[in-house]
């Protein structure tokens, strides 16, 4: 099975409502599609969201990378030695973790078509069902409790609500919050980089002494500041996520080293892709911390490769992957069955991905 050919194509996929962060604001999933056909006329299928303001990567950085150095790297090498198609593709020019993410997935799906398993078995194989939370943008409080409220009567157990803005806002959206949906629903909130740490430990005690019961908070100071998010972990209760300071497994060995956060948050854009997602779940592993899987915005193909990598390993138990459920329609046919909060995995080849309509 030879690559014989790599083809970039387009989606774009409106959100329900604007989907608003202490970064950015988006109103619609704008991806690149990456297709890889081989000579048996297999097809593996990849995409990578333009993500500039968290990994850098704009619409014509990912393109470039690809058809300038990754397409030119790897095509006529053979699936059956995909190690050195990784090592090539990750070799071939620094950083682009987007655009070798999307490569990367639908090498993996082929990898899985050539030996006709479903991915999530050939990488471990722990279940081919997970539950994701839902992600509520920060607005004002009594929208995010609208907002709460009509995702717990859709079945969502879980919540992440989006912080960072005005921490003393902060506190009254999320007791707002709280006070609409009771104690069986678990909050966990994220900051997206918007809190200084002292700032941070401050709203987050206040919120542990309200008993609001946070189950994590994730990222909440700006990505480099390792000290600063070692510095809220050790003075907080409320377990930290690493979110926004993890791209690279080198990047979670510095903080599973130093303990600077309690949990990891995986998400294939920042890693580069699966490869390397698998190397942070095996160093997770070996430092006794649990792992999240979470997304950008992003559609059903690269949110399908991060349900098989979850649905593989037993050390990932928190599931952040509500991006299709976001979107207002759906382009893509097989891969992921979304069911709101619970999500399955067909026994389909690969991603299972069919087609694509653009």
């Amino acid at each position: 099975m030879k690559i014989k050919d790599i083809k970039i194509k387009q989606i774009s996929v409106p959100l329900n409502t604007p989907f608003k962060t202490a970064l950015r604001t988006v109103k619609s999933v704008e991806d690149i599609i990456v297709e890889i056909y081989t000579d048996t006329g297999n097809v593996g299928f990849g995409e990578a969201p333009p993500t500039g303001a968290i990994t850098g990567d704009t619409t014509g950085a990912i393109k470039g990378a690809i058809e300038d150095h990754i397409k030119k790297s790897i095509t006529g090498m053979d699936i059956e030695n995909f190690e050195s198609i990784i090592k090539k593709l990750n070799g071939c020019i620094v950083k682009n973790t987007s655009a070798k993410a999307a490569v990367d997935i639908a090498l993996h799906d082929l990898y899985g078509q050539l030996y006709k398993a479903p991915l999530y078995k050939l990488l471990g194989g722990f279940r081919k069902e997970i539950t994701t939370d839902i992600t509520i943008s920060v607005n004002e409080p009594e929208e995010m409790v609208k907002d709460s409220i009509k995702a717990i009567k859709k079945g969502y157990k879980t919540l992440k609500i989006k912080v960072g803005v005005d921490s003393k806002k902060d506190l009254e959206r999320i007791k707002a919050i709280r006070q609409a949906v009771g104690y069986d629903v678990d909050l966990r909130i994220d900051a997206n980089q918007g809190w200084k740490p002292k700032e941070a430990v401050r709203v987050l005690k206040k919120m542990e002494d309200e008993n609001l019961k946070i189950e994590l908070v994730e990222q909440p100071v700006t990505a480099c500041d390792i000290e600063g998010l070692k510095f809220v972990t050790d003075n907080v209760s409320i377990p930290v996520l690493a979110d926004e300071s993890v791209f690279s497994p080198g990047d979670a060995l510095k903080i599973l080293q130093s303990r600077a956060a309690d949990l990891i948050n995986i998400k294939l854009m920042k890693t580069g892709g699966l490869h390397n997602a698998l190397k942070i779940c095996s160093l997770a592993e070996i430092y006794g911390i649990e792992c999240m899987v979470g997304c950008m915005l992003e559609a059903k193909v690269s949110v399908t490769a991060a349900v098989h990598l979850a649905c593989a390993k037993s050390v990932i138990t928190k599931v952040d992957l509500d991006g299709p459920v976001l979107c207002r329609e759906d382009p893509i046919e097989g891969g992921a069955v979304f069911n709101e909060s619970k999500i399955s995995l067909p026994d389909s080849p690969g991603l299972g991905i069919k087609s694509i309509h653009y």
